[in-house]
């Protein structure tokens, strides 16, 4: 009795790419999914790196929205401090010395750059040079 190796199923033919099944995916998804892949879009437009890829004392020009802003004085001197989120991953972006910074507030997109360090296992990026992304520029 010879063991015939059995036929191979056939591959399941790829999604239909139409604009009905764009439709329901998006209808379907989540609107922090939505949200997250519009800003990796964004990254990718700007020639930006994704945060997630970011590694410790790496040059790197990265860009999202704003989360939250916060001042927290680092040993005794003030700071402000915020989340930049870009759909794959956050980072902290710190100013030493400032206590504020006019247009630096929850929700604005901005392009951030400089060296990433890692700071209790959070990247984070002190003094960068940053550009904040006109407001009412959602696509």
């Amino acid at each position: 009795m010879s063991a015939e190796p059995r036929p191979e199923k056939p591959a399941k033919p790829a999604r239909p790419a139409g604009r009905f099944r764009r439709m329901i995916e998006r209808l379907s998804t989540s609107q922090e999914e939505l949200h997250s892949a519009e800003l990796q879009e964004d990254a990718e437009a700007a020639g930006c790196t994704r945060i997630c890829d970011c590694d410790d004392r790496q040059i790197v020009k990265v860009t999202g929205t704003l989360r939250t802003v916060t001042l927290r004085p680092r040993a005794g001197v003030p700071a402000l401090e915020a989340e930049l989120f870009d759909g794959s991953g956050a980072l902290d972006v710190v100013w030493l010395g400032r206590r504020s910074i006019v247009g630096i507030e929850p929700g604005r997109r901005m392009i951030a750059s400089g060296r990433i360090s890692l700071s209790h296992g959070r990247r984070v990026l002190f003094n960068p040079k940053y550009e904040l992304r006109p407001l009412g520029q959602e696509q």
